[in-house]
This record gives structure tokens, sequence and C-alpha cells, in this order.
């Protein structure tokens, strides 16, 4: 799939490492995101107030990670960014309405320190991070 969107979601979607959002999350899981040039915005007319890109996103055979519940998956990951710029103790149990020391008993588990803000976080941990949560009796979707 080739697109044009602003250059800011491009750049989100494709999630560079502490710039992870809820969008390059759900792109990621199902493909792989590339900005394959900029297009300024005096190309257009009338020009735009902002710049585009041009990505390119080649999708997978299978999901990028296994997680069997994917509606499940992205309510966790939509917990984890509801509170932005928080620590991912506080934005978990502040997103799934569960006690702080629950979400840290499983950041725990997961390795995940709770210190960490979502936007570090990989698919690869989000994935993890999730087989926990289903290890400790799933969440209430």
């Amino acid at each position: 799939m080739i697109l044009m969107v602003q250059k800011e979601v491009a750049e989100d979607i494709v999630g560079r490492p502490d710039r992870r959002s809820l969008l390059s999350i759900s792109v990621q899981l199902y493909g792989q995101p590339v900005i394959v040039d900029y297009v300024p915005a005096e190309c257009f007319y009338p020009a735009p107030e902002v710049d585009s890109a041009i990505l390119k996103i080649t999708s997978y055979p299978q999901p990028a990670v296994n997680v069997d519940d994917r509606k499940g998956f992205f309510t966790l990951v939509r917990a984890g960014f509801s509170a932005s710029r928080k620590q991912m103790g506080n934005s978990l149990a502040q997103g799934l309405g569960i006690s702080k020391d629950e979400a840290l008993a499983v950041l725990a588990v997961a390795g995940i320190l709770p210190q960490r803000r979502s936007e570090t976080l990989t698919l690869e941990e989000w994935a993890q991070l999730w087989r926990v949560f289903q290890q400790a009796g799933g969440l209430e979707c």
C-alpha cells in the first residue's frame, strides 16, 4: 500500500524509538511502514500549511507478533497510551481501571520497568505484556 499523508503522521506511523503511538503499533502489527520520500507543501496548489510524506506499507502474511486475541491486545495498548506522558504503571492502572499494584505486578512479570512510558515499548514488548495479562486472568473487554 502506498499513500500520502501529513509528514508528522507518516513519522508517527513509522514510530521511531521513543515516538511510538497507538497508530504506529496498529500499523506495525500488520505491515512494515517506510517513508519513501517527502513532498513539500509548495508542491501543491494551493499550498497547505504542512509538508507531506509518501508512505509505503508492506503487509505481512501473518501479524508481526503472535497475539491470539487482537481485540484484547488493542484494549491493553489503548490503555497504555490513554494517559499521555505518564509512566506505564500509572497509564495501565488508569486505562484498565485496575490498582497500581496490579499494574506493577504484571509489568514486573513481563520484565518491563514501570517507569517507562508507552511510547518507548516495542511491538514485541507490547505482545509480551499482553501474554502476561492473559496468564494473569485477562482483561474485561
